[in-house]
């Protein structure tokens, strides 16, 4: 939508130059009255810098002011604008750069926006804004596209021009937000179903951010004009007596632009080589963020001359109120006042950054030439003269990529992964070659000497055969001579003693050729044999390679070991946590938002059931007394034990009054106070916590200082468990409406908050708990009559932590935070403070989005109960 009418219609008026009877120098600090300007491009400190604009006459000033002379007179070669006062007398104000109305579109961008947008490409912060009354130019000059005449293109569309063409697509990025304030609440115009953006302050560095709004990531010019079209149509524009198009919104372009610095990215060339030759020093990339704003701001109007009524003349209050703080700010900044009013709008929270904060500020103002609003032009020409004494701190903002160096480790990762896979494929197809091919001999060699064996075992049976037919032969000759074995006595002797002597031999020939056959067997059965000192050649050969394959591929994955370690570190480092892994919930019995339940679940993780049940007959068994007196043993392992032992039969209510009654809770609070063993202090402060159960035995522990061996082990302590098991006795603790004055007294409450230092969820929960305990005692002695004056919490600076905390994404710490918030706020002296510090906002946002019902119907009683509450909603204009 342009605002200018004068641009529209096409008609250029030179206007008439008189000299002045009086100068008056309106020059800001830091220029010199010769003209000169100081330069701001490389200071730390840079000044904001204004140009002037003026617009040509349209056919209404042409035809209405034909008798009259402009207003306004420019020297442009000096920089110098006069401002008629009448005929004879002019106020002369010098600028930055001085535009008449034959200033083109492409001079003005590279006067007051290109430099700007340069320091953005370096990493700096940087803003451009249109101020001016109504229909003197301001939306022509930023935001027309130049759909008809290139020539016409604006700021906004020049500088995305310039950005695309000096970045690189491959490692740079550029995104896009587009928004506009109506009416005192930002809307996305990407958007439109979402109409209620909140800002979000950091509480450590004051930065600005809108969570809500639509993020488009750019890639041509094309589509961020398509952008730039969805985003017009969808702002709110009406038709006035000064501007048949008046931007009834103020318009405001966000550009995120993420470079890697050249020359200081890490080497990564090795990515492709082989693992062994990976670079063990990984560098992460340098980063440079720089976020350039382009405000489109409505321009203020008098409603007699506008001629608006009805829900305009609402549209006009709020844009002359938006206007009026933030020329309020830039007065106080130019005076160097003390308190600057940033928060009177949100318009003002917006551009907190582009006014004495850190980014590079370019303001054009815009004006036209009729006398019929002299006075506009003054208010106009005055804004930009106390702008110029505006300086703000450039600050160049620059990161590691810790995202990109990750990304690139885990490809990396994945081709080691895949390589070892793929050797580990080769390495078992070989060992099943080898085997394969070992079989394949060692079947050959089994079958060789089988055959060895039957063939020996052939020629042995067919001697002996042979031998027994010559027996049988010799045998058959002498039955055939019985006259000579009558006759002759000593014949038949020599025949038996030499049949004996073949008989002998012949036996002795068998025992050979079995020992022979006893003798093939075993040198078979050790070839056989794996291991044996006559294998052969080729099985050793075989052991051998595999194992140096086996070295081989343990080599290989202690490598990925190690890159998994790397990566795994810088991960953490990176810190962008996108989510949490699943926590084992069995050491925190977390509580109910609204009761002081006790913690039931607190055992530990070595702590099953068959534990228990164990632990529950030693305890029967042995007897208590004798479980307790081991907790002062010699032996820290038995100590450890013991302790175990009685946390566990602390976290069943039957024991508790027993354990007390032995002196359990006593021995508890001595182990705790001398013991240096961190497991030891972490198991005792859970069974304490477990004794904290019971309103009797939270009196016994502060009676017994079990308060002030708690805070001081809270502060020496930096193990999450020993913190969590700290917290949760203390949140305990800080349900018991007796204890309030004495919680505070010794350092518990202090000790609570100290915790936030340990970043673990679970630390954090038992935190919140104790606060939304302590909170909701605190509202009922408020209630009862019993307390007054502001909570101990807000006095003891829990309440940014509150508001910060207040919509955390863990559900647990949100709903305990979101109650903690809900009772500070039933006390009407705590109204102020939490306005203060932004906890309205937070109230407003739980009454509208919590998920509990219970909590959103408490929040709205109490803002609507509330007399403070209601008077600064009345004024910010908010409805629930």
């Amino acid at each position: 939508m342009a605002s200018g009418g004068g641009y529209r219609n096409g008609t250029h008026k030179a206007p008439s130059l008189r000299t002045s009877s009086s100068f008056k120098s309106k020059l800001p600090p830091n220029a010199s009255s010769n003209g000169r300007r100081t330069s701001t491009i490389d200071a730390v400190y840079g000044r904001v810098r204004v140009s002037v604009r003026l617009r040509p006459r349209n056919a209404e000033e042409l035809a209405a002011d034909a008798d009259f002379a402009d207003c306004v007179e420019q020297q442009p070669e000096l920089k110098r604008l006069k401002l008629r006062k009448n005929n004879w007398d002019s106020d002369t104000y010098e600028f930055d750069e001085v535009f008449t109305e034959f200033a083109s579109q492409k001079r003005v961008y590279e006067v007051v926006a290109k430099p700007v947008v340069e320091s953005v490409l370096d990493g700096y912060n940087g803003t451009v804004m249109a101020y001016g009354q109504t229909g003197t130019g301001k939306t022509y000059t930023l935001g027309r596209l130049g759909d008809e005449d290139a020539s016409a293109r604006g700021i906004m569309v020049r500088s995305m021009e310039d950005i695309l063409a000096n970045i690189c697509l491959e490692t740079d990025s550029v995104s896009v937000s587009y928004l506009q304030l109506y009416m005192e609440t930002i809307q996305d115009l990407l958007n439109p179903a979402n109409d209620n953006i909140p800002i979000i302050e950091d509480q450590k560095t004051g930065d600005v951010s809108l969570p809500g709004a639509t993020v488009v990531e750019v890639r041509d010019q094309q589509s961020f004009l398509e952008l730039l079209r969805v985003g017009e149509a969808h702002r709110y524009a009406a038709n006035t007596k000064l501007n048949t198009e008046s931007s009834r919104s103020h318009a405001i372009l966000l550009v995120q632009i993420k470079r890697s610095v050249p020359g200081r990215e890490a080497d990564f060339s090795a990515e492709t080589d082989h693992s062994s030759h990976l670079a063990t020093n990984y560098k992460p990339p340098m980063l440079r963020k720089g976020k350039l704003v382009l405000v489109d701001l409505a321009g203020s109007e008098r409603v007699n001359k506008s001629g608006s009524e009805g829900h305009m003349l609402e549209e006009a209050k709020s844009i002359n109120l938006s206007l009026s703080a933030l020329g309020k700010c830039i007065n106080a900044l130019a005076e160097n006042s003390a308190h600057v009013p940033v928060r009177d709008s949100k318009l003002t929270r917006l551009l907190k950054d582009s006014f004495g904060g850190t980014s590079r500020t370019s303001l054009v103002i815009t004006i036209g030439p009729s006398p019929r609003h002299r006075a506009e032009t003054a208010s106009t020409i005055l804004f930009g003269q106390r702008a110029m004494k505006v300086e703000n701190m450039l600050k160049i903002k620059e990161e590691f990529d810790y995202k990109s160096l990750s990304k690139r480790l885990e490809v990396q990762v994945d081709k080691l992964i895949a390589e070892n896979e793929r050797q580990q494929k080769a390495f078992e197809a070989e060992v099943e070659r080898i085997r394969l091919e070992a079989q394949k001999h060692v079947t050959e060699a089994e079958r060789n000497y089988a055959e060895a064996l039957k063939e020996e075992k052939m020629k042995c049976q067919v001697e002996y055969m042979d031998s027994i037919k010559k027996l049988e032969e010799k045998w058959s000759l002498n039955q055939q001579k019985p006259t000579n074995v009558r006759t002759d006595g000593t014949c038949i002797t020599e025949e038996v003693s030499e049949l004996k002597m073949l008989l002998q031999n012949e036996r002795q020939i068998r025992k050979a050729a079995e020992e022979e056959i006893n003798k093939l067997k075993d040198e078979q059965h050790k070839f056989t044999k794996p291991g044996s000192a006559g294998g052969n050649y080729d099985i050793l050969n075989l052991q051998s390679m595999l194992e140096e394959e086996i070295r081989q591929k343990k080599r290989l994955e202690e490598e990925v070991i190690v890159l998994r370690s790397q990566f795994s570190q810088l991960t953490m480092e990176a810190g962008q946590r996108t989510s949490y892994l699943d926590r084992s919930r069995n050491g925190t019995g977390l509580p109910g938002l609204d009761s002081l339940s006790p913690l039931k679940n607190l055992h530990y993780k070595d702590a099953t059931n068959g534990e228990r049940s164990s632990i529950t007959n030693l305890h029967e068994q042995v007897g208590l007394h004798k479980i307790l007196s081991l907790l002062e043993s010699e032996d820290a392992t038995v100590r450890i034990n013991a302790v175990k032992v009685v946390a566990n039969l602390a976290a069943e209510e039957v024991n508790q009054e027993k354990i007390v009654e032995a002196g359990g809770l006593n021995s508890l609070l001595m182990l705790l106070s001398i013991s240096e063993d961190e497991t030891i202090r972490r198991i005792a402060a859970g069974a304490i916590a477990n004794l904290a159960m019971s309103e009797a035995n939270q009196e016994l522990i502060m009676t017994q200082g079990g308060i002030a061996l708690l805070a001081v082990t809270a502060a020496d302590a930096e193990d999450p468990q020993t913190l969590r098991m700290v917290a949760g006795a203390i949140a305990n603790l800080c349900g018991n409406d007796k204890l309030q004055t004495r919680l505070r007294s010794e350092g518990g409450i202090k000790a609570l908050l100290g915790m936030v230092r340990c970043r673990h969820q679970d630390v954090l929960s038992q935190v919140a708990r104790g606060i939304a305990n302590f909170a909701k005692c605190e509202s009922r002695a408020s209630a009862q009559g019993q307390k007054a004056g502001r909570s101990s919490l807000i006095e003891d600076g829990a309440l940014p932590w509150i508001v910060q905390n207040s919509n955390n994404e863990a559900s647990m710490i949100r709903r305990h935070v979101e109650l903690a918030l809900c009772h500070l706020a039933q006390h009407e002296v705590n109204a102020k403070d939490m306005i203060s510090g932004g906890a309205l906002w937070e109230l407003i946002r739980i009454s509208r989005d919590c998920s509990r019902d219970d909590i959103r119907s408490l929040a709205r009683r109490t803002l609507t109960s509330s007399l403070t509450f209601q008077a600064e909603m009345r004024r910010l204009r908010i409805e629930l």
